[in-house]
């Protein structure tokens, strides 16, 4: 049977985009098929944009598919089947799927499914056959200007600020802004208001099972098949998700990569109906079994975070604990900070291991005194107790006189030959202890061991084995791996520098681990970019970028970043990789430092020197603190450069600097991996050289890497880069915002004879498009 349709208020504005697909649905007559959550405006979209006197509409939720009857009149019909998501029974389905069928097929019909959830799987074979247009949720939701316009019709005016919050709030929600504009611009009533809305008018009309399941499920923002599972404490997870899914579009991500996410409203009224619907018992049994979900799953901090909101101080300490016996690569530290922090004291000093973890933490931290006085603690606890526990304390100290960032690595050999001496003698190990800090270095990686390239093959003799035997498995491939490294920053045989890198990494794939097979994979690359093979180079590490997927996440920052060097060698600004670089004006993290050095490098390669300035001076701080001497000329050198774009005269002092600290390790290679811009700076600053030698090497290497990448950190060749006159013309008129046809009819030109010249000017100036060209073209005064 027919319904006759409610009418709506005269306030209703249309969401563009759903009012373009209609429109062009009923042009051509194609089958309509519209979802969204309750209240979204399917139905007054059909309302408002049909003569609802031509159509025929029936409601799912009242109306049989036996009940649905159109007869042939020789004119056009429009059937709208509203709520086809209460269809549920396997006999209500068929006979709904026979009914739609016949419709589809007639033409004298033109037909319009409505309903809250994405095409049913029950009808998909319809879908096959027709081809239908779909108006989907995200089509009915209003642009900041259609809410703009919503609201002034109701009096209310905003300013921008409270305009964007309300529709970051609401997302454009349409019955969101209703109940917005029915509280008067009042958010956190608004909020409320459709909270209440959701369980009363959406939830409560769910069969129970559904609504337990959500309830369970909404204390985590994701979850996967196995978690939904424990927290349920249901067999048939997979067969609750497909009903829900059937039942409206309640997932704002289903099922990808494992992973389902609810809708952020949903999530946030389900958590009020939880905390209506059960105790404060039951609710803590959820956090807690999320929390042992996520502890066996090894993602230790969202399991704290569950521990923390059911308040079980016991995990948080013994995940505390366990943590604290991991090196800073592969933990926790500095994302759980806040925990540690938090800690009482009297907790802290009765466990060696977070006393340790303190003391290492601080380091992290750059708080040296508070690193100092946990280290100074645990000395303590090692002389007022025996045993066990001795030892434990014993063990704990030797590790952070080799660890303690801030110590830095000059009483570093006879640290490792005492540890030698104590794990031999009482048959003890040391936690985790990694050398390169997921980076792709061992001698400037979790310390700075410059002073030991003056003499490594020496060091290496002497302390060799015993470094290996304390590190374990993070030994593995260790002498080969220094020797390689050292071999390559001071510029010395290629075939050395090869056959070393090779052998550690072997030995670090025999029994290792791949943070070794990353310094390995690292040095190899930066021999590739200096021999002027970078697509070699990103190739190489993109290869063991899939492996570290599977084996070692932890590295893929680094290993994007480092990815990203290399496209600068390439002339590219880095862009995409700065979306998932670290915010530094948030936080500053001393295990972002190889990412901040990409970043500063980025910076300069956009022109953006005040940022790249400003992240400068805090590794400065950084590098000055924690005795790192390598990235201490580093940051020299690029300071010199961000002072040299910006016309300081400062950036001799710092050129000077970099250059005679280089010169005293013999590092070649810190000054000719920059050579591409370092070049016209050596020449014009002459800074004061005392080994003719390594002067020639730097200069020479420098210039092959300008001629190899001249387009690194936004190298010119202003002279090498000719634009004929009428090139000059157009770029002149492009940056003055006209257009082709408009830039032809002044120049008396044809159309394509502009465009060829565009093409011609950006394929030598290396760009893309018209707006990279003028800021280049600008950049180098041509315009």
């Amino acid at each position: 049977m027919s319904k006759n349709t409610k009418t709506t208020d005269d306030k209703y504005i249309c969401p563009e985009k759903a009012v373009r697909k209609l429109r062009s649905s009923r042009r051509f007559r194609t089958p309509l098929y519209l979802y969204g959550v309750t209240g979204v405006g399917k139905t007054s979209l059909i309302i408002h944009n049909l003569n609802m006197k031509r159509c025929i509409y029936y409601s799912a939720a009242e109306t049989e598919a036996s009940q649905i009857a159109v007869r042939e009149q020789g004119v056009e019909h429009t059937v709208v089947i509203d709520d086809l998501q209460s269809v549920t029974g396997v006999e209500e389905r068929e006979a709904y799927y026979k009914v739609i069928q016949e419709l589809l097929g007639r033409e004298d019909v033109w037909l319009i499914l409505i309903a809250r959830c994405p095409f049913p799987r029950w009808l998909l074979t319809l879908r096959t056959k027709y081809i239908f247009v779909e108006i989907e949720e995200s089509d009915f939701l209003f642009s900041i200007e259609e809410q703009r316009a919503y609201l002034e019709q109701y009096g209310i005016c905003l300013p921008d600020e409270l305009h964007e919050r309300a529709w970051r709030m609401g997302g454009g929600n349409p019955l969101s802004l209703l109940f917005f504009a029915m509280e008067k611009g009042d958010l956190e009533r608004t909020q409320k208001r459709e909270w209440d809305y959701l369980e009363s008018h959406v939830y409560e009309q769910w069969d129970v099972e559904l609504q337990e399941f959500f309830m369970n499920i909404c204390i985590v923002e994701t979850f996967t098949i196995r978690l939904a599972a424990m927290l349920t404490g249901r067999s048939d997870v997979e067969k609750v998700i497909a009903k829900a899914e059937e039942t409206g579009n309640f997932f704002e991500t289903a099922g990808v990569d494992g992973v389902w996410k609810c809708r952020w409203p949903m999530r946030k009224s389900m958590r009020q109906r939880l905390g209506r619907k059960k105790t404060l018992e039951q609710i803590r049994r959820l956090y807690y079994t999320a929390g042992l979900y996520y502890e066996l799953e090894n993602q230790i901090p969202e399991a704290l975070s569950m521990y923390e909101e059911c308040r079980d101080m016991e995990s948080i300490s013994r995940l505390l604990i366990s943590n604290a016996n991991k090196n800073p690569s592969s933990g926790w530290y500095y994302e759980l900070r806040r925990y540690y922090l938090e800690l009482p004291e009297q907790i802290i000093e009765e466990s060696p291991a977070l006393m340790a973890g303190m003391s290492l933490l601080h380091s992290m931290l750059m708080n040296i005194e508070e690193s100092e006085r946990w280290y100074q603690a645990l000395e303590q606890y090692a002389d007022t107790h025996t045993g066990g526990q001795r030892r434990e304390a014993r063990s704990r100290l030797i590790y952070l006189k080799i660890a303690l960032p801030h110590r830095g690595s000059m009483d570093m050999i006879d640290l490792i030959k005492n540890a030698d001496l104590f794990l031999r003698e009482w048959r003890s190990t040391l936690p985790d202890l990694s050398v390169t800090s997921n980076l792709p270095s061992m001698m400037n990686g979790g310390k700075d061991f410059c002073e030991w390239s003056r003499k490594e093959r020496e060091m290496v003799v002497s302390i060799g084995k015993p470094a290996e035997f304390i590190l374990g498995k993070y030994g593995k491939g260790l002498v080969s791996l220094i020797l390689a490294e050292s071999f390559l920053e001071k510029g010395e045989d290629t075939f050395e520098i090869f056959s070393q890198a090779e052998k550690g990494k072997m030995e670090a794939e025999s029994g290792g681990k791949l943070d070794q097979v990353f310094v390995g994979i690292g040095t190899l690359a930066w021999l590739s970019v200096l021999k002027n093979n970078a697509e070699g180079a990103a190739a190489s590490l993109a290869g063991f970028r899939t492996r570290a997927e599977k084996e070692a996440p932890n590295l893929l920052t680094n290993i994007d970043a480092f990815l990203c060097r290399i496209s600068l060698y390439q002339g590219n600004d880095g862009a995409s990789w700065m979306e998932q670089a670290p915010d530094e004006t948030l936080e500053f993290s001393i295990l972002e430092r190889f990412r901040y050095l990409t970043k500063t490098r980025v910076y300069i390669q956009q022109k953006r020197y005040e940022e790249a300035y400003c992240l400068l001076q805090q590794l400065l701080y950084y590098a000055e603190t924690m005795n790192r001497t390598y990235i201490l000329m580093e940051l020299h050198l690029l300071l010199a450069v961000v002072q040299y774009r910006t016309g300081q005269e400062e950036w001799r002092e710092n050129l000077q600097a970099c250059v005679s600290q280089a010169e005293s390790y013999h590092f070649v290679r810190l000054l000719s991996r920059e050579g591409s811009v370092l070049l016209s700076m050596l020449e014009e600053g002459e800074p004061t050289w005392k080994d003719r030698s390594f002067r020639k090497q730097v200069l020479e290497e420098c210039g092959q890497m300008k001629e190899f990448y001249p387009r690194y950190l936004g190298g010119r060749q202003e002279d090498e880069i000719i634009l004929s006159e009428n090139a000059v013309k157009i770029l002149r008129y492009q940056s003055e915002g006209l257009s082709s046809a408009a830039i032809a009819e002044k120049m008396k030109l044809s159309e394509a004879t502009v465009k060829y010249h565009s093409r011609e000017t950006y394929r030598k100036l290396g760009v893309k498009n018209k707006t990279a060209a003028i800021a280049e073209a600008k950049e180098r005064k041509m315009i």
